[in-house]
């Protein structure tokens, strides 16, 4: 009974709420400040870990009070770590974490969880910067999701090893004779004097890819052009990635987990808008059809799939991870069946998992297994918890659905962990994230009539978290919203109301109008 008394203690919080205002986001953002790595970008020494949501909160808190320093921070993290070995250089993708401080000698296991986040994390930069290089990576990280980790059902898979042959990298390594023979004398050497590929090795006498030097200092150095370096570069990424192929493979976890591929759905759903991709979208759907048929009975969703069959009840994580992929699908698409369901999910969460007595969610069921203690997690460690990620999607879901009820439950939520959050803003990301929704102003952003390129060129180009785009071209499946309600476009024409507090602007129908209502200009 005493050892049973102290588990469940653990697990409250106090019972005391904070305040989620701007003083406590301008502290969080100093601690962030303090422990960046001003030479090689993350946070802290080794091992070092990306940091998604960290770096994501401050791209927000950016956005919203113009701080240099917040963007530097996200910027010079996201070039370190698309340089360093942490980044797979040949077939794209993230690994775990790295030994090191400086990016270069990874825990070669690449987590599905890990890619999605930063896929997202690079979209949003390109976003904020306009630096087609962000772009380029988040594009590389989704490709290799695609060809590697997805289904033949849709869904995809969680994660691939370190080792293959009982070594860890061995997939992944090189020589300089091996890159030779691949790529020829003269074209070996380039690649391997920018891929920083030598005679005695940066990693236990061979080589793992990485990028120390500028792109412009290798053109001096080796006197070539810019378009020749380009060219050599990208044939050899091409070669030695059909020689690794020959390879033994690592071993791929090809469960599929609900919480997993929410945070994905979410990714490819935000390229193919933000990239102007339909395969992405394509991706997206997919994913999103493949866990509403075969990972829901009833209106409730399982946790795992694999091999046909789907699993154990879901947890929190798995509803709220969802729901907010289904929000970014709906928003990209305007196909209304995924915002239908987010709603679902929503009000399964609040239903299930919430704490009538004391607050915030549970991380099971109200029906699931009787367990020794019913827990609660607000941590945002590998990955956000389920009880950030809710409060993220209730809170969007409150300014398209207008109900106070999403609202109240989101802000219980981050006020419950706002004392935790002050004294370690670590290991709360996406909880800051969604902090900084809150305090707003939020626009909703409703688009009605035909798609017109203009109008969706700067809903994508654009860094916008504090927005909710409704599309009521698609309005028609069982959804009443409030915000539509007189939102016509004439002659079908596109046009484009910016709401805030669901007061809205007059109609705009072109790019100019839009972009002054949103002060982009």
């Amino acid at each position: 009974n005493d050892i049973l008394g102290e588990i469940r203690r653990i697990g409250l919080l106090e019972t005391a709420s904070g305040s989620i205002g701007e003083p406590l986001l301008d502290r969080a953002y100093h601690s962030f400040e303090r422990s960046f790595d001003q030479r090689n970008g993350g946070f802290g020494g080794a091992p070092k870990f990306p940091a998604p949501m960290a770096l994501e909160f401050l791209l927000r808190y950016h956005k919203r009070t113009g701080d240099e320093k917040a963007l530097e921070i996200v910027t010079r993290s996201c070039h370190k770590m698309a340089h360093g070995g942490i980044y797979d250089q040949l077939g794209g993708g993230f690994h775990r974490y790295t030994v090191d401080a400086n990016w270069l000698t990874p825990h070669f296991e690449k987590m599905l969880y890990d890619n999605a986040q930063l896929a997202r994390l690079y979209l949003h930069v390109f976003q904020v910067t306009k630096d087609p290089f962000f772009a380029k990576i988040a594009r590389e990280t989704l490709d290799y999701v695609a060809r590697e980790m997805t289904d033949p059902s849709g869904g995809f898979y969680s994660s691939q090893d370190a080792d293959s042959e009982g070594v860890e990298g061995k997939y992944f390594i090189w020589s300089l004779p091996e890159v030779k023979e691949a790529l020829g004398p003269k074209n070996g050497e380039v690649f391997a004097r920018y891929f920083d590929v030598s005679e005695e090795g940066n990693f236990e006498g061979r080589n793992i890819l990485n990028i120390r030097r500028p792109f412009a200092d290798v053109c001096e150095d080796l006197r070539i052009s810019s378009e020749e370096l380009e060219r050599i570069l990208s044939d050899g990424r091409s070669k030695l990635l059909a020689e690794r192929e020959k390879r033994v493979k690592p071993h791929r976890d090809e469960k599929i987990l609900t919480a997993w591929n929410g945070l994905m759905l979410a990714a490819f759903s935000e390229a193919g808008g933000i990239l102007a991709d339909d395969r992405y979208v394509s991706v997206a759907q997919r994913n999103a059809d493949f866990i509403l048929s075969e990972m829901s009975v009833d209106g409730r969703l399982l946790r795992s799939w694999k091999e046909g069959a789907a699993k154990l009840n879901a947890y929190l994580e798995d509803y709220a991870n969802l729901a907010d992929g289904l929000l970014e699908l709906y928003q990209v698409s305007g196909s209304a069946k995924y915002l239908v369901a987010t709603r679902k999910f929503a009000d399964t969460m609040i239903r299930e998992f919430w704490d009538e007595e004391a607050g915030g969610f549970y991380f099971t069921s109200a029906d699931h297994e009787e367990l020794i203690v019913r827990s609660k997690d607000f941590n945002d460690n590998a990955t956000p918890s389920g009880n950030s990620a809710a409060a993220d999607t209730l809170l969007r879901l409150a300014k398209i659905f207008g109900e106070e009820r999403f609202e109240r439950h989101a802000l219980g939520v981050l006020r419950m962990v706002s004392p935790q959050v002050e004294r370690y803003a670590g290991a709360f990301g996406r909880a800051l994230s969604s902090m900084e929704f809150a305090a707003g102003p939020v626009r909703e952003i409703v688009v009605t009539g035909n798609r017109s390129e203009e109008i969706e060129e700067v809903l994508r180009s654009e860094y916008l978290p504090l927005k909710v785009l409704v599309r009521a071209n698609d309005a028609d499946e069982g959804l009443e919203l409030p915000i539509l309600k007189g939102r016509l476009a004439p002659d079908g024409k596109a046009t484009v109301y910016v709401c805030e507090n669901f007061t809205c602007n007059l109609p705009v129908t072109d790019a100019i109008g839009l972009r002054a209502q949103l002060d982009l200009d």
